[in-house]
């Protein structure tokens, strides 16, 4: 009887983290979408935006969508899917973006030309962040805030970089799952 509540106590605590992760995610997982108005460069632009979030093993998979209208009426749609797996630090996620040698999911590598993605959940926002480091070796960060409010999330989108232009999108988007 000892050995079967010893194994059942180290299953028990095995599975708190995954336990914990379901938890952290939970809130978050659906399909939104909106629109967003803004100006870059001084132009007018307008994009359609959607993401959905959903368990995936024992992390989960984020795929978002954009679709900017130019002027002179172009449109250009952007897709992108990553998933996410648990890091041993509380309530942040590492990309699992390409497989190893030894089969186990893992981040790409920046200091090939890669995106290096993580995220993490504070409180009521999801934020994803994206890392490229360009031919010269600077830099370019992309921050996707996206926050719990009544019917959707709240989506703050910031491009930063030296001798980037600054570029700022907030949108309202709406659960429609």
């Amino acid at each position: 009887m000892k050995t079967l509540l010893r194994t059942l106590s180290v299953l028990l605590f095995a599975l708190l983290p995954i336990t914990g992760i379901a938890a952290d995610i939970d809130r978050f997982i659906g399909t939104y979408a909106g629109e967003a108005e803004f100006t870059y460069k001084g132009e007018a632009e307008q994009r359609d935006m959607s993401v959905s979030i959903a368990q995936k093993g024992d992390g989960f998979s984020v795929r978002w969508s954009s679709v900017t209208y130019k002027t002179d009426g172009r449109k250009k749609e952007k897709t992108y899917t990553i998933d996410f797996a648990p890091s041993a630090r509380d309530h942040i996620y590492g990309s699992t973006m390409k497989t190893n040698v030894f089969g186990k999911a893992i981040p790409l590598n920046p200091l090939e030309g890669e995106p290096y993605v993580w995220s993490r959940i504070v409180e009521d926002t999801f934020t994803v962040y994206s890392l490229f480091i360009n031919e010269a070796g600077g830099y370019e960060m992309q921050e996707y805030h996206r926050t719990l409010t009544s019917g959707g999330l709240d989506l703050l989108f910031r491009r930063i970089g030296p001798g980037l232009p600054e570029k700022e999108i907030k949108a309202f988007l709406e659960r429609i799952d």
